[in-house]
């Protein structure tokens, strides 16, 4: 594998994962009970917690999306 399938790969890893980070935060904006209603019928959960829980979700993966997706990308299009 060469360095431009890479970045290729990683690029397209880093978009894909953008845009679900930027679909859970839009489900979350334009409907949060529905979000709720849907995650409370599996896991009987507070709404209090179901907030703080889906907030850490997303820092989580937003975090992870970074290190995962987003520095080896940059880096290889650094030495590429």
């Amino acid at each position: 594998m060469d360095i431009q399938t890479l970045t290729t790969f990683f690029m397209w890893c880093t978009i894909i994962n953008v845009g679900m980070l930027l679909f859970l935060a839009l489900v979350y904006v334009v409907a949060p009970n529905l979000a709720y209603s849907l995650q409370s019928r599996w896991v009987p959960i507070s709404r209090e917690t179901f907030d703080v829980v889906f907030y850490a979700f997303v820092g989580l993966f937003k975090l992870i999306v970074l290190v995962f997706n987003v520095v080896p990308w940059i880096a290889l299009l650094i030495i590429g």
